[in-house]
């Protein structure tokens, strides 16, 4: 067999196996994972196996070859799933110029416990960080998760200080090393709340109703199973090649993709049990391409897809592949503009969106 003709065979065999992975990122978003939970993986990897993809179209289309179209048919899908990644600008009204009414600003942001900074070490000091941004935000509803204090006492201290004008209500775990978990503010008038404590998890999904604009509203305020990695971990486990610790990270990353799909089915069983229209917001610690998106997302429209521009992600660490916290409007909202603000208070990004009533 001549070299050029095995140069040839190789370059097929490598497209059909880049291929075959572009099918399964698409399949990811269909298949429970606590099932088969290696589909996760899968949709993790739909930015850099959907390069290869494309390069190999590029490749195959200078050379002339047939080949290319056995990428371009993996990638005709993409169109479908990509705009939920990366939103080019467009024409759209201000909110303020929307149906004679302020359009409600929405913010959604997983703090870190105020520890998780690559640039403020002190937790005073990231704390007070993200209360001066949260109040130039201006918003009228802010969804926190992973918010951390000494104990209850010391988190109505800074609700009251650093939040005026604002409704409260929380979930905190507590335990030896202070309280964490979910806070939500409002400037509107809260007519009932409740809290869905995920099983065997200290993570939750916080729902408080509101009056707004005359109709009563729901917003979820959640924070799915996280993986509970640390990325210099990772990388230090790698170099030495800590076999344990690759066993253990397994374990969390197969526990944190089963745990997830429960917790989706526990939100949408309560959003199905009430009358009122919801909102779902915050860190789903899962990115478009995953069945928890697709599930949650079903009959609700997503704020960066509808007002976003530029790359979705809001994740710091191995940027833009990350999207995992959403804002997701209910039948009759619309969103009008959708900002993620690159600060370096956490190592998530807060999400700004301003919404109206169609």
């Amino acid at each position: 067999m001549s070299r050029s003709r095995f140069a040839g065979i190789t370059a097929r065999v490598l497209m059909l196996i880049a291929a075959g992975l572009q099918v399964m990122t698409y399949l990811s978003v269909l298949v429970n994972p606590s099932r088969v939970w290696i589909m996760t993986v899968f949709g993790l990897l739909f930015i850099p196996v959907s390069l290869l993809n494309l390069f190999l179209l590029v490749w195959a289309a200078k050379r002339l070859s047939k080949a290319f179209l056995i990428p371009l048919l993996a990638l005709l899908p993409s169109c479908f799933f990509i705009g939920k990644y990366v939103q080019f600008p467009a024409d759209r009204p201000a909110p303020q110029e929307l149906d004679g009414h302020s359009a409600i600003r929405i913010v959604s942001y997983n703090v870190g416990r105020f520890s998780s900074s690559s640039h403020i070490r002190d937790w005073q000091d990231c704390s007070d960080s993200v209360a001066v941004f949260l109040r130039g935000c201006d918003a009228d509803i802010i969804c926190l998760q992973e918010v951390r204090s000494k104990d209850i006492a010391s988190l109505k201290s800074l609700i009251a200080n650093k939040f005026r004008g604002y409704k409260a209500e929380y979930y905190m775990n507590t335990g030896r090393n202070g309280c964490s978990g979910n806070v939500t503010l409002s400037r509107f008038k809260t007519v009932d709340k409740g809290v869905i404590s995920f099983e065997g998890s200290a993570n939750m999904a916080l729902y408080t109703d509101y009056v707004i604009n005359g109709d009563n509203v729901r917003i979820y305020n959640c924070h799915l199973e996280s993986y509970g990695l640390s990325l210099p971990k990772v990388v230090k486990s790698v170099r030495s090649r800590d076999k344990e610790f690759f066993r253990k990270t397994e374990e969390k990353v197969k526990t944190s993709i089963t745990r997830r799909p429960r917790q989706v089915d526990m939100i949408l069983k309560d959003i199905a049990a009430s009358p009122v229209e919801a909102f779902v917001c915050g860190d789903f610690n899962d990115t478009p391409m995953s069945y928890t998106y697709y599930r949650l997302s079903r009959g609700r429209s997503d704020s960066f897809v509808e007002a976003g521009t530029g790359f979705g992600a809001t994740y710091s660490f191995l940027w833009p592949m990350l999207r995992i916290d959403y804002i997701l409007l209910p039948g009759h909202f619309r969103a009008v503009s959708h900002e993620i603000m690159k600060i370096r208070f956490s190592d998530h990004y807060p999400v700004v969106a301003d919404v109206d009533v169609l």
